[in-house]
Formats: C-alpha cells, structure tokens, sequence
C-alpha cells in the first residue's frame, strides 16, 4: 500500500464493499493493517452479509459477529463476540485489528454440470442401458462461518470459478447414483427429469452444506440414449401408431354399418362403410404375408340388380336388366313407372333411378299429338 493510502486510511472510517464482478462470492475488506476504528460506519447491502474476524485468525471461535443488511456503527454492543474476544469489558476507542469478509447472498443460477461417463441401468424392457445426462444447477450461500473456515481460508476473494468444478463432480457423479435408485424405465425417463432433478438435489444438499451453500435447484435437461435404444423406441411408436389406426378403421366401418342400417339407401353411410372398411383392409395388409400365385381365385361374378315393376296397379317381378329394357322399348315400362328393387325406401319413378337412365335414352319419346 502507498504512503497517501497509508495517510488517508487513518481517516477512512467506512467499510462496505460495492460489487463489481457477478461471480463473486466472497471479498475480504481491504484496509491497512486491518486496522478498523470504534464507530466506523458498516454498510451491509441488500443481497449481502457481512463477517468480522478477530485479527485474521479462522479457528473455532474465531470468526465473530455477523451483520444482516442494514448501516452499523460499529461498537461494543453490535459486536458482541469481538468485544469478547478482545476482552472489551468497558468500550474501546483506539482502532482494532479485525477482517471483514463480505459474502453475495443472491442465487447463482445457470451452473452446469454433466454425468462423467454413462450411468448403467438395469431396464425391464432393453436390458442393461448406458445412459448419459446433463443440466444446470443453482447454489447460494447459506452459512457464512462454515464458508469461510472450510472453503474461502484467507482468500482475498472467493468466485463461483474457485468452487463450481468440484461442484459440478458431485451432482454429476449423484445422478449416477439417482438414475438407477429411481426406478424409472429408459422409455419414460426424458418425462421424468423432473423428479430425478428433485430426487438429485435432496440426495447431494448435505454435501453442499459442508461448504456452507445449499443447493436450490437441479435440473436435468437432457439424457442421452444409445442409438440402438432410440431406434428400438422410435419403432415402438410406429407400431403403436398403425396398432391405433386399425382400431380406427374397424371403429368407422362399425360405425358406417350401423348407421346404414338406421338409413337404408343413402349414400353417406354406404361411403362410410366403404372407407372405414377400406382403411382397416389396407393397414390389415401390412401385417399379412402375401397369397402364393399359384392359389388366387377370381372374385364371384357381381349379380345383377332385380326391380319389381308397378303395372296396371299390380306389383310384378323382379326383373332383370334386360327385361326391363325390353319392357322399355316395348312401351311397357315409362319413366313415371313405379319401380322398387332391394334397398330401396319406397317406390319411385324409374325415370329418377340413375342406373335405368340408359333403358329411356335408347327408346323414341311419344308422338306428338296430331
């Protein structure tokens, strides 16, 4: 320290620390000789605690008071175990020797970690699995007196960067540990990193203690699978998905039955029917190995559509296609006919039926009268 540092000391009589660095976790006060006067003014901030020291030394019961944020004048009475130390029975006003570590009390956030090598678990369903993870965690700190003894010593300052290694060890190595302890099959794990991110913070918080931190938080945002594994789950998916889809199709051709029933002759239920059963054909299919050649047989011929015709206010019938094309040109059968075949609703008018539309095309319309 400088002579005017020297000078001008001895009439500072404020101590506070301004933090200008985020990673800091602890900073010793920097004063000439450790000198501090009776009275000086103690500035805690917000997000901070501040400890006194007798004269450097970090044995048991050595470290003394410590001040919550707020604005101290310093003496006997708020540094109750100083005076004792020193032997203060009745106030002194001569400067003394003492450190003051101030300590960051707000959470540090954003701290990785990662598992060192690949945790082996034991699944039902894959067997043994080599699995791999990584995340953040947060820390704080939570008891001052056992920081500074066990872990800062006399550091002048004390970062994230000092300790976050050895940290990062720890909760990795743990989750090797938690992994396997869970319970939880590979498939299921990326949905429970929640719990495995509890389950690590209160398996490791008494090791954090030690130092005098408390871990606030883990968070498990990755694990890592081995590709065979992936693969064997991505195809259980797809399986799982055609499995739901033939479900679906028997589902919409019961469906198309019922509804044909509840409506004969309309259209709708008759495509629903067609769709559903064609969907559940298809995706059946892909399950079924493929006929031999040789053992195809041809479909059975289609039948042909039979109507009963309306004559002379008698029901006759069923006819053919072709009868009723003879009918048609014989002048029997006209459009206002009344027809009804299997399916049908009611009677109607041949003329209205799409499929006997050729029988009249084929014929001359009526003369006109003359």
């Amino acid at each position: 320290m400088s002579l005017w540092s020297k000078l001008t000391a001895e009439f500072i009589d404020i101590v506070e620390w301004t933090e200008d660095r985020p990673d800091v976790l602890v900073h010793r006060f920097d004063r000439y000789q450790n000198e501090i006067k009776m009275g000086a003014k103690l500035t805690v901030r917000e997000g901070q605690l501040a400890v006194m020291v007798n004269e450097g030394q970090l044995g048991k019961g050595q470290v003394a008071d410590v001040f919550a944020p707020g604005m101290y004048t310093l003496s006997t009475e708020n540094m109750p175990l100083l005076s004792t130390l020193k032997g203060w029975k009745y106030g002194f006003n001569s400067p003394f020797k003492a450190e003051v570590y101030f300590f960051n009390t707000k959470i540090f956030t954003d701290l990785k970690w990662g598992t060192p090598g690949p945790a082996t678990m034991r699944d039902p369903e894959f067997g043994v699995v080599r699995v791999t993870s990584f995340g953040l965690y947060a820390i704080r700190v939570k008891d001052p007196k056992t920081m500074l003894v066990d872990l800062v010593g006399t550091k002048a300052e004390f970062t994230v960067g000092d300790i976050e290694e050895n940290l990062r060890g720890k909760v990795g190595t743990r989750i090797k540990e938690v992994m396997p302890e869970a319970g939880v099959p590979v498939i299921d794990l990326e949905s429970k990193v929640t719990l495995l991110g509890e389950r690590i913070r209160e398996k490791i918080s008494a090791d954090f203690e030690k130092f005098g931190l408390e871990l606030t938080e883990v968070q498990v945002q990755d694990i890592g699978l081995p590709e065979e594994v992936e693969k064997a789950i991505d195809q259980q998916g797809a399986m799982r998905a055609i499995g739901n889809m033939q479900q679906f199709g028997q589902y919409q051709a019961a469906q198309a039955m019922r509804e044909a029933a509840q409506n004969p002759g309309t259209v709708g239920g008759v495509m629903g029917l067609g769709v559903g059963m064609g969907l559940n054909q298809a995706m059946g299919g892909l399950f079924q190995q493929p006929a031999a050649s040789g053992a195809t047989t041809p479909p059975p011929l289609p039948t042909q559509a039979a109507f009963f015709v309306a004559m002379n206010g008698q029901q006759t019938g069923p006819f053919d296609m072709a009868t009723l094309q003879s009918q048609a040109q014989a002048g029997q059968l006209g459009r206002d006919t009344l027809i009804w075949k299997q399916g049908m609703v009611s009677w109607a008018a041949a003329g209205e039926q799409a499929e006997l539309a050729n029988l009249f095309a084929q014929t001359p319309p009526p003369l006109p009268p003359q």
